[in-house]
């Protein structure tokens, strides 16, 4: 079922280009190029909830309908949304462009993988293996193989083998908390606990997953996402931090460096690293976007244009960076040229 919403796009944009200095706070950087704020609503008859999103082979962007149920599509050059209907009782979390052009999803209310094709929106859904209970699935990533894994906040890890279809689960170490989950350059997982406070390098031969412990106790480690080095970047919701992991250096302390996010009391929801290995990461508490240049060690802020934005996750393509506002049903890219 596809429920298309068609607005006239010079009614839907708003174009905001922030000044150079865009937010200068303690140990900011200001910016070498003023990034490029646009953002359009959905304008769908109901609120769709939009949770993730991740840029389309097209040119448009899919994004998560957490509430109705829907892969969502976003054309910013026409302004239309349209939904794709993914199944009964449907409630998507994330969102990635798979190696296959199609999009998948996290299905929390499915207890299911869903995947998209593009652009015929064919649905097939990969549910749990039987009696597996309530996952809370989350987020999920693409191995060097193809295989996509998964993470389920309940407290599972598991896998889809695209080939032959199979969905494995296994129980995630200390229980409940897997969150987060990203790929290296070289296909390696890594995935981090929300509730544990960990992150965790997968086995993708067995499922086994090994524990690295980031030096902050009970930072709360939300998302990952690895550098072109394959250093992994943690967004680290309850200490408000910003830390690194580089696993060439081993697990020790010394393998790890931590930054404060500025402003007041921050918690940093969602880390991304761009084509140039810039890290961008969404800031809750005080309603930015972060861009962190690890060769300075500075952070610069960018306001959001509208107050409780909830930016959840971050993705893009070169020159691109797309943000879904969960607070306000808006869509926004940062251009960054």
């Amino acid at each position: 079922m596809l429920v298309q919403q068609d607005h006239h796009p010079t009614r839907r944009t708003a174009l905001a280009a922030l000044p150079a200095a865009a937010l200068l706070l303690p140990g900011l950087a200001r910016a070498q190029t003023p990034p490029r704020v646009q953002s359009w609503p959905l304008n769908t008859r109901a609120a769709t909830g939009i949770h993730d999103i991740a840029p389309a082979p097209d040119g448009g962007v899919w994004f998560s309908a957490q509430r109705s149920g829907h892969l969502g599509w976003f054309d910013p050059r026409s302004g239309k949304t349209e939904l794709i209907a993914l199944g009964g009782g449907s409630s998507p979390h994330g969102v990635i462009a798979g190696p296959d052009g199609a999009a998948w999803l996290t299905d929390g209310g499915q207890n299911a993988m869903v995947r998209v094709a593009w652009p015929s929106r064919q649905v097939k859904v990969f549910p749990l293996p039987a009696g597996t209970p309530y996952a809370n699935l989350n987020t999920c990533a693409f191995d060097g193989d193809g295989n996509v894994w998964f993470t389920g906040q309940s407290g599972y890890v598991g896998k889809v083998d695209v080939r032959s279809g199979t969905v494995t689960v296994k129980d995630s170490p200390r229980g409940r908390g897997p969150y987060g989950i990203c790929a290296t350059p070289k296909g390696d997982i890594w995935w981090c606990s929300l509730a544990g406070s960990f992150i965790a390098h997968l086995d993708t031969k067995t499922g086994e997953s090994r524990i690295v412990e980031p030096p902050t106790p009970r930072q709360g480690a939300r998302r990952v996402w690895s550098d072109s080095k394959g250093r992994i970047w943690v967004s680290e919701w309850s200490s408000g931090n910003l830390s690194m992991h580089d696993p060439a250096l081993g697990t020790g302390a010394n393998s790890w460096k931590t930054w404060k996010a500025p402003g007041a009391d921050p918690h940093v929801y969602a880390v991304y690293v761009d084509h140039k290995d810039m890290v961008w990461a969404s800031e809750w508490s005080n309603n930015a976007m972060l861009r962190f240049d690890p060769g300075s060690e500075k952070f610069e802020a960018i306001p959001l244009p509208r107050a409780n934005a909830a930016v959840r996750q971050i993705l893009g393509r070169p020159g691109e960076v797309w943000l879904p506002e969960s607070g306000t049903e808006f869509v926004t890219v940062i251009r960054t040229g």
